[in-house]
């Protein structure tokens, strides 16, 4: 009986293993014969799709279409020197340094690229509305264009510091203005297309898209006149949560109707932003602010005069104009009686200078009503000028501040009384700065 029971068991096991066999073949073959359905045709119906562009609607597309190439690439270009002058070197809060460097008096300036920015065509005529922040403390300027490597050489024909404005005009810039809106009317909610160069041409013509998050956000900046005395200016500015980047500035914020409504400056961030975490946080100055500096522009606009460069004999033989003083800047620190502007080391004997009363220890603080805060801007300004032009300098005179920037100790309330001069100079053509 035992044996019986046995063979029985063995049976059943020889029958479960040929079932197994024989599902295991079937699937593999059923398999096979699934592979083999999936013909060439049945992959190009699966892969080989169009799609139709015409019914994709969105007002940013019209938008982005319409407008995109107004917006231009802005190039700011700065004369540095390696080790400025070979006196002394306050980078920050009265220090010495470099002194003595005596390989370095004299050397030329070399132009580098110092920020790029954005901006907008406005006019058919070549004007271009931008952040005065783009283009400050250039030495040139050059627009880009959409679709080309050729830099046009820009200028700045109105400005506005504290609105954080500027207008540029460009000769034959070929392309087409856009249309201004109505910063008004903005609604709280309405789409914010957002339209620059974030990153430089890296990421040209970026579009992002958000909604005005807020109207007349009060916005205050710290500001320093002519003579380096602080200010605030508060501004109202448009807030979006369009993604707003470094190389934005100055760029479009567009509504749907393709109107230019606002130009993005700045965003806030988690490092700029006290300690807190801030996401999408962006601000654009209203077109409105801008219309004043655009009707100026167009008031004074004379294709003569801003298309020709007159050039002295002085600047064709590569001789300049000179003051006839070796000047290093100070930085003072905030609240300081010390103004910003360029400090006279040296005053050169039977120059001009000498002879307008500048002395050792002055610092000058504006030329012709534009402000000087370092010795790089007073040379810059100096070489707009030609050989017997005759400038007016303004100075402060600080008694001691001079013996005591030469013993390195600024104790400011060891400092006397502050005078501030108005002198007459004449420019005379020389080889130094």
């Amino acid at each position: 009986m035992k044996n019986i029971i046995r063979t029985h068991r063995t049976g059943a096991l020889l029958l479960a293993l040929v079932l197994a066999l024989t599902l295991s073949l079937g699937a593999a073959a059923m398999a096979a014969g699934s592979r083999s359905d999936v013909t060439d045709e049945t992959i190009d119906r699966i892969l080989n799709t169009a799609t139709d562009a015409s019914q994709v609607t969105s007002p940013f597309i019209s938008v982005s279409e319409s407008v995109r190439t107004s917006v231009v690439g802005i190039k700011n270009y700065q004369l540095v020197r390696s080790n400025s002058y070979d006196y002394y070197n306050f980078p920050f809060g009265f220090g010495f340094g470099g002194y003595g460097r005596g390989n370095d008096r004299g050397q030329e300036p070399s132009e580098q690229l110092y920020a790029t920015g954005s901006g907008v065509c406005v006019t058919e005529y070549g004007h271009v509305l931008t952040n005065y922040h783009v283009v400050e403390n250039a030495s040139r300027l050059t627009v880009t264009v959409e679709n080309s490597d050729q830099e046009y050489e820009a200028k700045v024909v109105a400005y506005d510091e504290d609105k954080d404005v500027a207008v540029l005009y460009v000769e034959n810039l070929p392309v087409q203005p856009v249309a201004l809106g109505d910063s008004d009317q903005l609604q709280v909610g309405e789409w914010a297309i957002v339209i620059g160069n974030p990153l430089s041409e890296v990421f040209a013509r970026t579009v992002t898209i958000g909604v005005v998050s807020a109207l007349d956000r009060e916005i205050t900046d710290t500001t320093y006149d002519m003579f380096g005395r602080r200010s605030n200016v508060t501004n109202n500015m448009i807030q979006v949560d369009a993604a707003i980047n470094s190389g934005n500035s100055g760029g479009g914020m567009f509504n749907t109707l393709g109107q230019l409504m606002g130009i993005p400056a700045r965003k806030y961030s988690s490092s700029g932003f006290s300690s807190a975490s801030v996401e999408n946080i962006g601000l654009c100055i209203p077109i409105n602010v801008a219309k004043p500096l655009i009707r100026s522009a167009l008031e004074n606009y004379s294709k003569g005069i801003d298309t020709v460069t007159a050039r002295s004999e002085s600047q064709v033989t590569g001789n300049r104009p000179m003051l006839g003083v070796t000047v290093t800047t100070l930085s003072a620190s905030e609240g300081s009686r010390i103004p910003q502007g360029a400090f006279v080391m040296e005053v050169s004997q039977e120059s001009n200078a000498s002879r307008a009363g500048i002395q050792v220890g002055d610092i000058i603080t504006a030329v012709n009503d534009t402000k000087i805060t370092s010795h790089e801007e007073l040379v810059q300004v100096i070489r707009t000028f030609n050989e017997g032009d005759v400038l007016t300098v303004s100075v402060t005179r600080i008694e001691g501040l001079n013996q005591a920037v030469q013993h390195s100790s600024l104790d400011e309330s060891l400092l006397g009384d502050a005078q501030e001069l108005t002198l007459t100079v004449t420019l005379r053509a020389g080889t130094a700065a």
